[in-house]
């Protein structure tokens, strides 16, 4: 007997999904993760032809439109049989069918990585630098953390978060410009940084290991005065509170209006108030014809 050829390798969708170009900041979404209905409460109403989407991320197989109208053996409409097909006005085709199938996986991507399992594997793809490193000076080549800016699919492409300057960037190659900021999320960085400590200990280490004054614009050896058009005016960015008092102080301003500033609104307006009344008086001794 001659021996039988070796069956074709067949690659999941998952994996041929990840592997696609541009699609480097994905991970694998494990089966079990998927197949669990509770990690896809409220999706199906986010998602056309949810069922459908969902069985091809599976690799089950679904009939499309396409296959339905090239089927042959397709018996007229009309039968009360329980067998009978579906109508191929309620079936995708299959553009329509992968769009859904994408945006499906894309969702559920978003709610695996803030998982045990995917945070783990997150965490690999960010120690081998896979998301790549901050362009600024101070941040010394910190790893970057893939993030949207919010959780509604279809409103802005993905960033990447640097969790020394705590800035946002655009990635640098527009492979990277169609992924949907959705399919990560916004509560992603935050997790994996205080999951894994490290994060924050090199980010510490970065910020002790350079001074303020180590680097800046110069000119034939002087620096340029930060009242200069051309000075370093951004330079409190990437500044950190080192001491109690500007922890303090740092505090306080994070979420709310210092106090001095509004004693300072106040005054402001008080002054405004007085200038009005005086406006007024002089209004009240001029007459038509002086204006």
């Amino acid at each position: 007997m001659m021996p039988s050829e070796p069956e074709e390798d067949y690659i999941p969708w998952i994996q041929q999904y990840c592997e696609l170009f541009g699609h480097d900041y994905f991970v694998q979404v494990s089966q079990d993760f998927i197949e669990d209905d509770f990690n896809l409460t409220g999706l199906s109403q986010q998602v056309p032809y949810y069922r459908e989407a969902l069985y091809t991320i599976l690799d089950y197989q679904v009939e499309t439109a396409e296959d339905h109208n090239n089927d042959p053996t397709n018996e007229p409409r009309g039968g009360s049989s329980s067998n009978s097909k579906r109508n191929p006005a309620e079936l995708p085709n299959k553009a329509l069918l992968a769009h859904s199938a994408e945006l499906l996986y894309g969702l559920i991507h978003a709610r695996y990585i803030v998982s045990k399992q995917g945070l783990t594997a997150m965490a690999s793809k960010f120690e081998r630098n896979d998301f790549g490193s901050c362009p600024r000076y101070f941040c010394d080549g910190m790893h970057l953390i893939p993030v949207g800016s919010t959780d509604v699919p279809g409103q802005e492409t993905v960033r990447l978060f640097c969790p020394c300057c705590n800035d946002i960037y655009i990635p640098s190659s527009s492979r990277y410009l169609n992924i949907d900021g959705a399919f990560f999320g916004t509560t992603f960085p935050g997790l994996l940084v205080k999951m894994f400590p490290e994060i924050e200990n090199q980010c510490r280490i970065r910020i002790n290991k350079f001074s303020q004054n180590d680097f800046g614009l110069k000119l034939f050896g002087f620096k340029i005065n930060e009242l200069s058009a051309t000075g370093p005016r951004m330079k409190w960015l990437r500044m950190h509170p080192k001491t109690e008092e500007e922890k303090q102080e740092y505090n306080s301003c994070e979420y709310n209006v210092p106090v001095s500033y509004l004693e300072d609104d106040d005054d402001m307006d008080e002054e405004d108030d007085d200038e009005e009344e005086l406006d007024e008086e002089d209004d009240d001794d001029k007459t038509m014809a002086s204006e």
